[in-house]
């Protein structure tokens, strides 16, 4: 048997805006600002989307969900995550760990990570010891630093063999 194993990464950013909503891996966070997008603005689900797609030959999230249509205005992002890794489990491959860093002054995301993980391990249908999130700061440089927009970054393993000891 061939073991085929793919890695992707994705990245996003989004502006953040006072009286918006943040939402970072599928968990409301409490912030006095939020993301601008045409979507719920989940700047790490996109980019966890992204590092998906990109494993499995799929283009991009703005390929697949565009901003231009109606369909997926304020839509929740985990819907599409689950629709993102629909289309690489038809391609034949399976999520092995996925590992983000967000980017981001305020607020502290120390207490929302262990939801955000299980709540996207749900939609993965993965364990959440395979997903790591990470936060960080810029030390208040850049627009992140002065509390302008937000950053994620992922990148994750794909491959067609699960192995039992993973």
């Amino acid at each position: 048997m061939t073991l085929h194993q793919r890695i992707g990464q994705g990245i996003d950013f989004h502006r953040l805006e006072e009286g918006r909503e943040l939402w970072l891996g599928g968990v409301h966070i409490n912030s006095s600002k939020g993301c601008v997008a045409h979507s719920d603005g989940d700047a790490l689900i996109h980019a966890i989307c992204d590092a998906l797609l990109g494993a499995a030959g799929l283009n991009d999230i703005g390929y697949h969900f565009p901003d231009t249509s109606d369909e997926f205005k304020g839509i929740d992002s985990k819907i599409l995550l689950k629709r993102t890794v629909e289309m690489v489990t038809a391609r034949g491959y399976r999520v092995v760990n996925i590992d983000s860093t967000v980017c981001l002054e305020l607020p502290k995301l120390a207490p929302y990570i262990t939801a955000m993980r299980t709540t996207m391990a749900s939609v993965l249908n993965i364990s959440s010891d395979a997903i790591s999130v990470k936060a960080t700061t810029t030390e208040k440089m850049g627009f992140t630093g002065r509390g302008e927009g937000v950053v994620a970054q992922a990148v994750c393993l794909l491959s067609d063999v699960i192995p039992d000891n993973l």
